[in-house]
């Protein structure tokens, strides 16, 4: 079973988590744009497969179709920005359970990135230094006693660690003092994007919560950085939960509104699915709804993207088509056993 399809710890709040690092190889320009040099990268990457292990395959990101590239940006395994800028140059490494994949010739010639469902941002760190070593024991990385890993832009050098957090924090959006504690996270040098990183809404309640700095300071110090602040929202979403639980009439008719209209529509749009989604997921969490289960929540997450309901679908549909599948494959996610 794929990572994204599993339960992890706190994930009635915590989505998911991801460990980034960029790096790039010594002997090699940064940000390749020749054929060649592109070609040489690839070679020296895939000359080096089998060694590296962890059974990833390559795949050039030109040779793959649109939905399943589109279907890798809806699981948030790869960026929307790699697929619209580096298609034609860009390829990535990835292993069938898709917890592991590495971009080739994004920004830097490698981007490695290691997933795991829920807060476990210990875990993910322990196996993406793993890969890490591994690969610059094969490849050799460009690196500088002062700037540590070196970049292809500044920002990002040093330890080239990007740690994420995906959070579904719909009493905390909801609430007054939302402004503050988003506030206070940008104090303690912690970015705050929507799901699909830099310059995406927040949609669906679901907010991305990652670090800023990545230089004169180590990766084990960046994880407890976001950890800390990580708990605190889950703490401050679940008390925020449970007084709307105890004193909202509200809370039950909308997420059993959002419920009734999910498995009685015959036709629904992406953007009305996040937000009844969204709902049913706050309903399941808090044993409000228990029609539902976790399961069937990651299921319904997933099967309503566009891309991936194609997936499912085996075929490619337009987007009124796609609206009125949408409402079935819910239907019957619903109703599986």
């Amino acid at each position: 079973m794929s990572w994204y399809m599993q339960g992890g710890t706190d994930s009635d709040v915590a989505i998911s988590t991801r460990i980034r690092l960029a790096r790039n190889l010594a002997g090699f320009k940064f940000n390749l744009k020749t054929e060649d040099e592109i070609q040489k990268l690839e070679k020296k990457i895939t000359d080096n497969l089998y060694a590296i292990g962890y059974g990833l395959k390559f795949f050039k990101l030109k040779d793959m179709d649109d939905i399943t590239k589109m279907s890798l940006v809806e699981k948030n395994i790869i960026s929307p920005e790699f697929v619209l800028n580096k298609n034609e140059i860009g390829s990535i490494l990835i292993n069938d359970e898709e917890n592991i994949c590495i971009m080739i010739n994004e920004e830097d010639h490698i981007r490695l990135q290691v997933f795991m469902s829920g807060l476990d941002l210990e875990n993910t760190l322990n196996l993406a230094i793993e890969i890490d070593q591994k690969l610059e024991n094969l490849l050799g990385y460009a690196t500088n006693k002062k700037y540590g890993y070196l970049t292809t832009y500044p920002n990002n050098c040093g330890t080239g660690l990007k740690a994420s957090v995906m959070l579904h924090v719909p009493s905390l959006l909801e609430a007054e003092n939302i402004n503050k504690i988003l506030y206070t996270i940008s104090n303690f040098e912690l970015n705050v994007k929507g799901a699909f990183g830099e310059g995406s809404k927040i949609e669906g309640d679901i907010l991305q919560i990652s670090n800023k700095r990545t230089l004169g300071i180590t990766e084990k110090e960046i994880v407890e950085n976001i950890k800390v602040i990580t708990q605190k929202l889950i703490e401050q979403e679940r008390k925020a939960r449970k007084i709307l639980a105890k004193t909202n009439i509200d809370l039950e008719d909308k997420i059993y509104r959002s419920y009734g209209i999910l498995t009685n529509c015959k036709k629904i749009s992406q953007e009305e699915t996040n937000k009844l989604l969204s709902n049913i997921k706050l309903g399941t969490d808090l044993g409000i709804l228990p029609e539902l289960t976790d399961a069937k929540i990651r299921k319904l997450y997933l099967y309503t993207k566009p891309a991936n309901m194609q997936k499912k679908l085996g075929m490619q549909i337009n987007k009124t088509e796609r609206d009125i599948k949408r409402a079935e494959i819910i239907k019957e996610i619903i109703k599986e056993k």
